[in-house]
């Protein structure tokens, strides 16, 4: 698995504070762009167990799922987070995951 100084030091911040939303967000981010895709996974689904309205991790985590060959599991993320969106009056998010999940559906 690849690292970096940040990756580091998002870590040490998480043993202090491992369920902040925000702050698991940051490291499947991280882990995305290292290219640690199963840890980066782990993280985003950390998020939707720990802390479902944290509407814009299903954006992330959807794409995250089509590059790992998952269609079908990014479908019922984004259909997942549409309805979170649609809960808090996120209609921003709810356009942006509606389209990638159009997208989606026309491949």
């Amino acid at each position: 698995m690849q690292t970096s100084p940040r990756l580091q030091q998002l870590l040490q911040f998480h043993s202090a504070s491992p369920d902040d939303a925000f702050l698991l967000f940051a490291l499947a981010k991280e882990h995305e762009k290292l290219e640690n895709k199963a840890t980066a996974l782990d993280f985003y689904q950390k998020i939707v167990s720990t802390s479902p309205d944290y509407v814009g991790v299903y954006y992330h985590l959807g794409k995250l799922l089509e590059k790992t060959n998952a269609p079908e599991q990014a479908l019922e993320t984004y259909k997942s987070g549409m309805a979170v969106a649609k809960k808090i009056g996120d209609q921003h998010a709810f356009n942006e995951l509606a389209e990638a999940k159009l997208e989606l559906d026309e491949d």
